[in-house]
């Protein structure tokens, strides 16, 4: 999907990106992630405007909380959003040390702070 060498911390190299042309008619592409403040990309407009694409920026999924938590909240009541199952462990705030610490070797995902225990 990219042309161009990608660098050690996953940036690309060089200045060509490929996803916007092989997304299809009327589709739209999606960035996600947050790029360095100096990575550019280079893109044909015409494809843009003659096939209707469309590119997205999302970041941390574009949420909005005021809208989102209260569907999440009814899709988990009725057990149509599984969270326990996304919940690597579940710490208490005295751990949080050891808790980064897993996170940054991908030993767990999600972790769960429980105050007053």
């Amino acid at each position: 999907m990219i042309s161009g060498p990608i660098s050690e911390d996953g940036s690309l190299a060089g200045p060509t990106l490929r996803p916007v042309a092989l997304t299809g008619v009327g589709g739209t592409t999606v960035t996600v992630g947050l790029p360095s403040p100096t990575a550019e990309a280079t893109i044909t407009p015409l494809g843009l405007t003659a096939e209707a694409r469309t590119i997205v920026g999302s970041y941390l999924g574009s949420a909005v909380p005021s809208r989102d938590i209260p569907t999440y909240a009814t899709l988990w009541r009725e057990g149509k959003l599984p969270v326990e199952a996304l919940i690597s462990l579940t710490i208490t705030l005295d751990r949080i040390n050891e808790a980064m610490d897993q996170l940054a070797e991908g030993s767990a995902i999600r972790q769960v702070i429980v105050f007053g225990e």
